[in-house]
């Protein structure tokens, strides 16, 4: 008896190593295939808009209803919801993530970036690489008891495969996702995004952001912590802004109504600052050419305030008019323009002489941070994108600061958010 339940349980280890190499391979690839798809449509369109802004007026009006008719005629009239699918299925036995949830925010993620939706496709990866975990534990009666583990396991495999970070790929599916450890959680999970990460290795993709760090001095800590408390505001007056247009736009019933008022406010927003068009890392990109000559001028402080303004608006109406994506890129590029700002700020008025682009790569994590409450998840996915740990310290400060400030401010995110918990 006992040799057979040793028979079996490896048995069950051997398959879920497999499934786990199958769901890492899987998910990296999809991760992959939509960040390079979405890097060149979205540079098409951002370009045809800069030279003919009358297309900020088109593209965002026609991409919110071709993923409405898709939504309609295709997906089976179901809304996406984003990562609370997710905490929908792990919390629940009987309620699965059904296979088009695959093709859905593939698509729709896609559609929504390069059309000029100011989100991003993390949380369409996320789900997207969920779904192939969900699906991969349905295959198996044997692996009833790990659905969590290899939901996570997607998920982690997808962030590694969009940040070139497996330890931030694991930190999200820990802190946001599972929020507790198992044996399975870590077996599948590692093998998972190490298969990811050597996809990835085998492509040879890039860190994001091309960026040279050289280093950072203590007499600039306390200007850090100032950054980290600035960035838990704004990740507060980023989350409140969802939640706000999600309440205002639930009481109209027409949905293309919604499609009309959300690509306005998007179109006009566009018009004002082309920053704001899709993921918005292009203009992360241009911050980090050579912030140190950039001089603050009356013309760049308004209009680091307007994008600040605005950029949390614009996610909003994007996400509620039917956009997919979540505010991962938001908080990333909010987090950068932040703080530029500040270091601009202090530098023109205060002479503290603190070097700029720490302050976009802190500033990064930071609001990143406070927008997911996942500190240890923003440190590793933000220097997995810069490939630069020179300023892990800080920005580990920054990010527990950020975190615990936002907290006390408001105690959710848009993904822990309900109404019945907020009573």
């Amino acid at each position: 008896m006992k040799q057979y339940i040793r028979n079996y349980q490896f048995l069950k280890l051997q398959k879920l190593v497999i499934v786990s190499i199958l769901i890492g391979f899987l998910s990296a690839f999809l991760g992959v295939a939509l960040k390079k798809l979405t890097e060149y449509y979205e540079e098409i369109f951002a370009h045809q808009a800069s030279i003919n802004p009358l297309y900020y007026i088109l593209f965002p009006i026609f991409g919110l209803s071709v993923i409405y008719f898709l939504r309609e005629y295709l997906f089976k009239k179901k809304e996406n919801k984003g990562i609370k699918e997710i905490f929908e299925s792990t919390n629940s036995k009987s309620q699965n993530l059904p296979n088009y949830k695959i093709s859905s925010h593939f698509i729709n993620g896609l559609l929504t970036v390069i059309f000029g939706g100011s989100t991003g496709i993390e949380v369409s990866t996320v789900v997207a690489s969920a779904t192939i975990g969900s699906v991969a534990q349905r295959k198996q009666n044997v692996f009833k008891e790990y659905k969590t583990e290899l939901i996570c396991a997607g998920v982690a495999a997808g962030i590694t495969a969009l940040f070139s970070s497996p330890i931030a790929g694991i930190l999200f599916a820990l802190e946001v996702i599972s929020r507790k450890v198992t044996r399975a959680f870590l077996i599948s999970n590692l093998i998972a995004v190490l298969t990811a990460f050597g996809l990835i290795f085998i492509l040879n993709e890039k860190p994001l952001f091309n960026v040279i760090i050289t280093t950072w001095h203590l007499k600039a800590i306390p200007y850090f912590i100032l950054l980290g408390i600035l960035a838990a505001f704004v990740s507060v007056y980023l989350t409140r802004c969802v939640l706000f247009f999600k309440v205002q736009f639930s009481k109209i019933k027409t949905h293309y109504f919604k499609i009309i008022i959300g690509s306005s406010i998007l179109s006009i927003s566009l018009l004002l600052f082309p920053q704001l068009y899709g993921e918005g890392y292009h203009a992360i990109k241009a911050l980090i050419v050579n912030p140190n000559e950039t001089q603050l001028t009356l013309s760049i402080l308004l209009t680091f305030i307007g994008i600040l303004i605005l950029k949390p608006i614009v996610t909003s109406a994007t996400l509620v008019s039917g956009g997919d994506g979540g505010v991962f890129a938001p908080s990333l590029f909010i987090g950068a323009f932040l703080g530029l700002l500040v270091a601009l700020v202090l530098n023109t008025y205060f002479s503290a002489n603190v070097i700029p682009v720490n302050f976009i790569i802190i500033g990064m994590a930071a609001v990143l941070s406070a927008s997911i409450h996942a500190p240890f998840t923003a440190i590793f996915l933000v220097c997995g994108l810069t490939n630069d740990y020179t300023l892990f310290f800080p920005i580990l400060v920054v990010c527990l600061i950020s975190k615990y400030t936002a907290k006390m401010i408001y105690p959710f995110t848009v993904y822990t958010y309900s109404p019945s918990l907020a009573k």
